[in-house]
C-alpha cells in the first residue's frame, strides 16, 4: 500500500511539473541482466527542455534504517545508470525520495559524500501534496 501511495504521489508530482509518463514501469535488458526502473518521464512543456527524457527509481525510506535503504537504494541506480548508459544513453536517471527523508538522512556526512562520489542525481517530492520540491 504505501509503494503504490508513493508511486502515485510522485507520478502527480511529475505531471504538476510538466512531465509526461511514458513508461510505468521502466523496462531494461542489458547482457543477461533485466531491470525495471519505476517511472519513465518526458518533459512535454518549456520550450528549452522539450523532449528531455528522464527515468525515475521511487524509494520511500519509511523503513526503521535509513542506512540500510540509502545502501540498497545506491546499489540499484548504480545498476541502472550503468545499464541507461548503454541502452538510452540520452535518458539521465533520478533517485526520487521525500522531502522528510532529504531533510534528514540525506544531510548526513555520510549520505552527501556518497550523493557527491557517485554524482547521484536527486529529484526531492513530497508525498502529502504531490509536488516536486527539488532536482539535484
Amino acid at each position: 500500500m504505501a509503494k503504490d501511495f508513493f508511486s502515485d504521489a510522485v507520478k502527480n508530482a511529475l505531471r504538476k511539473d510538466g512531465w509526461r509518463i511514458t513508461n510505468d514501469p521502466l523496462s531494461l535488458e542489458y547482457g543477461d541482466a533485466a531491470f525495471e526502473i519505476d517511472l519513465g518521464a518526458e518533459r512535454i512543456l518549456g520550450a528549452e527542455r522539450a523532449g528531455e527524457r528522464i527515468a525515475i527509481e521511487i524509494k520511500t525510506f519509511i523503513r526503521q534504517s535509513a542506512s540500510h535503504e540509502f545502501s540498497a537504494s545506491l546499489g540499484q541506480y548504480l545498476s541502472y545508470r550503468h545499464a541507461l548508459q548503454h541502452i538510452d544513453p540520452d535518458r539521465q536517471l533520478f533517485l526520487a525520495i521525500p522531502s522528510s527523508a532529504y531533510h534528514g538522512f540525506f544531510q548526513s556526512r555520510f549520505a552527501t559524500e556518497m550523493i557527491a562520489l557517485h554524482k547521484i542525481a536527486l529529484v526531492v517530492y513530497n508525498p502529502e501534496q504531490e509536488v516536486i520540491e527539488a532536482w539535484h
